[in-house]
């Protein structure tokens, strides 16, 4: 039976400060209630919310004036996670929130597991652009780079792009049968202008021949 609650801060997808809405039991035991983030709608509560209002906002409003001026200095942000990985550029395992977390707070910028939007775990080699949620109404994308090896992530951070051997094997062939094709029709082509240019030459031979006997 959904629990009805009164929230005391955005909650993206559920509503804004001072909203009362209904949820799951487990969500709001296990996260809105716990991270204080909503109370149970009851009449002593949202009286006592009513109350606390306008001290609530002016808090929440120094908190994102705080995340805005972070967000500001992190915009550029790159984090790097060393892996193994296959050819494929897949990797042996996977990097969850928590290793994106654990590489930001080794990087000097302090995150929490939790302020990390990952749908699922990365499985690949490459930059990835993460959102960071620095506050209910602040967010900013930085970048993941999962690579082999220091240098590689270093390649990943000036733009590059990994391509899988597998891949690079077939754009390799494809490239050298683009070379041979152009080769053989160069080829061609000048054995046409030598053809054509040893025809005009007959011509001209047998046009002079009448008039010497003249």
């Amino acid at each position: 039976m959904p629990m009805n609650v009164i929230l005391l801060e955005r909650v993206p997808k559920l509503g804004q400060m001072g909203d009362v809405v209904k949820v799951k039991p487990g969500f709001a035991r296990n996260y809105l209630l716990p991270q204080k983030k909503a109370l149970r709608a009851t009449k002593d509560n949202i009286a006592y919310f009513e109350s606390q209002r306008k001290t609530l906002e002016a808090q929440n409003l120094e908190r994102r004036k705080d995340a805005e001026a972070v967000a500001a200095k992190m915009g550029d942000l790159k984090v790097t996670l060393i892996r193994q990985a296959s050819e494929a550029l897949q990797l042996y395992g996977s990097v969850t929130s928590r290793d994106i977390a654990d590489a930001a707070n080794a990087a000097g910028v302090k995150l929490g597991r939790g302020q990390i939007e990952l749908d699922k775990p990365i499985k690949a080699l490459g930059a990835h652009k993460i959102k960071v949620h620095l506050h209910p109404e602040v967010a900013v994308e930085i970048s993941a780079l999962v690579a082999r090896s220091p240098d590689e992530a270093e390649f990943l951070a000036k733009g590059g792009t990994l391509v899988a051997e597998t891949e690079r094997a077939a754009m390799e062939a494809a490239e050298a049968a683009q070379r041979a094709a152009e080769q053989a029709a160069a080829l061609f082509e000048a054995k046409s202008a030598e053809g054509a240019a040893e025809g005009e030459g007959e011509a001209a031979a047998a046009e002079e021949a009448p008039a010497e006997k003249q």
